[in-house]
């Protein structure tokens, strides 16, 4: 195992030559600094540096049809000139050179997309557009608003999507499907209401099952059962048939909201239903509902009742079962589950260890944890954001925050995205080893890297600054939580568009 395994003093304290962060510009002072990060260098492109995607060619002259290099008005077309063999071999070096760029600055923007960098892969679609090959592709906005939407990034992707339109492409459906479902995932609900009435509005662009799918997921995860209703009214005016998918969604906006009799009621409608069958998603969406909140008797129960349908489990439906045992410390049936997997030949994937490891990491069993991560590694399992996630609070619940520099360290090495959830496990070690100084900075780096405190971020900060009776920098977290909830709005809504966007 990469994480070093001698390092188990039990000491939480980090002084200042144990920070958490280092400049990749500066060396550390007294040579012996310590820190959680080391700033990554992004795989970008400039038009003047050059990186492992740059390539330095001449500026490629697109001819037109009929002309030639060496022929001009005044040597007129009886004095042609032959073309010297050195001038074709520079020629056919510069083809060669930009077909080269289109394939590197090409893969450059795949590469960031894949790895969710939303800014890089923007810096690079805009180089990508300012060259004289580029051609408009609505699979590559697509994959850009996609991505923005995922990365909750609504206001970049309204950019994108302006752009888009100002260029010259017919938006669709699916462009403003991809829309609303970028402000439905930052939970911007007023304003995804108000792209579904400029749907409405355009003949070309009606909403589809996808789009009211969407939209009701949003309206579940919010407890507004009451637009989801409406929202249901008015499929049914405009025939649009909900599918299995969307039922789904409502079954589990009921479950997580306690309301097992329209659960039911819905589970019912789809059995007797020819478009909205259940399938194994219903299945896993029952079971994940019970398993979360650890009722396992009701989803025991379940999963005998979707056998009795004729649905059969899959390595997903395992790997909840695992995750609702190892959270209630039932290892003995998560272990059965395990052998179960086996036996039927069903591969432990990335969530099957991440679910064991994270039952290790609550109670802060570091050598059983360590143990299932070697594991994970040696069958040649990748780990993931939230193995890294789980890893980083176990080893903090276990008090070996050197651990904890380790494993971030190696999280470093092996290009983990960071995201909100890797930045709060840091954060919540920092405050376990009651070093504030290091969680500011951790902070401070998790809002450099534009990912977006959450509620758990604050909670987590509050709490360290209330056991050192620190009211001044509550006040000011508080503060900045109010800040961003507005900005968000504010970016949502603006001028005289705030009025009431309720469904049609």
């Amino acid at each position: 195992m990469t994480i070093d395994k001698k390092m188990t003093t039990n000491s939480f304290s980090l002084s200042s030559s144990s920070s958490l962060f280092s400049s990749a510009l500066l060396p550390p002072a007294g040579g012996n600094l310590r820190r959680l990060f080391h700033f990554r260098q992004p795989l970008t492109i400039t038009a003047a540096g050059a990186t492992s995607f740059s390539v330095a060619f001449p500026k490629k002259k697109h001819w037109k049809q009929g002309e030639y290099p060496g022929f001009t008005e005044q040597t007129g077309s009886h004095n042609k000139k032959r073309t010297p063999i050195k001038n074709i071999k520079k020629k056919l070096d510069r083809k060669n050179n930009a077909t080269a760029w289109v394939n590197t600055v090409t893969e450059a923007l795949s590469y960031h997309i894949d790895k969710k960098q939303w800014l890089q892969a923007l810096q690079v679609f805009k180089m990508l557009k300012e060259q004289p090959f580029y051609q408009l592709k609505e699979s590559t906005y697509m994959k850009l608003l996609v991505l923005l939407g995922k990365c909750g990034q609504p206001g970049q992707a309204q950019q994108l999507f302006d752009t888009m339109i100002e260029e010259g492409l017919e938006p669709t459906t699916e462009f403003y499907t991809a829309l609303v479902g970028a402000y439905c995932r930052s939970n911007i609900i007023d304003k995804a209401f108000t792209i579904l009435h400029r749907m409405i509005e355009l003949p070309h662009c009606q909403p589809d099952v996808y789009t009211y799918s969407i939209l009701i997921k949003a309206c579940v995860d919010a407890s507004r059962f009451d637009l989801v209703e409406s929202l249901y009214e008015q499929m049914a005016e405009r025939s649009v048939v909900p599918n299995t998918v969307t039922q789904n969604i409502v079954l589990s906006g009921y479950g997580r909201a306690g309301k097992y009799e329209e659960m039911e009621k819905v589970l019912s409608g789809m059995l007797e239903s020819m478009s909205s069958r259940p399938d194994i998603w219903t299945m896993n969406t029952i079971l994940s509902l019970f398993g979360n909140k650890g009722q396992i008797e009701m989803m025991e129960k379940w999963y005998e009742k979707f056998r009795s349908f004729g649905i059969d489990p899959e390595t997903r439906t395992f790997n909840i079962l695992i995750g609702a045992y190892g959270k209630k410390r039932m290892y003995d049936k998560m272990s059965s589950v395990m052998e179960y997997m086996r036996k039927l030949s069903f591969p432990w994937t990335t969530s099957t260890y991440n679910n064991v490891i994270e039952a290790f990491s609550d109670i802060g069993d570091a050598k059983h944890m360590e143990y299932t991560f070697d594991q994970m590694r040696t069958e040649g399992v990748r780990a993931d954001t939230k193995t890294f996630c789980c890893l980083i609070r176990g080893y903090a619940n276990a008090d070996l925050f050197p651990k904890v520099i380790n494993t971030v360290q190696l999280a470093g090495k092996l290009e983990i995205p960071e995201n909100t959830s890797f930045f709060n496990s840091v954060i919540y070690a920092c405050a376990k080893a009651e070093d504030l100084v290091e969680m500011e900075r951790v902070f401070k780096r998790m809002k450099d890297k534009q990912c977006r405190p959450d509620d758990t971020t604050y909670s987590v900060m509050v709490d360290a600054y209330r056991k050192e009776g620190m009211t001044d920098k509550i006040y000011d977290l508080e503060q900045e939580k109010q800040m961003m909830s507005a900005s968000k709005f504010n970016d949502s809504v603006s001028g005289d568009e705030k009025q009431e966007l309720m469904p049609t």
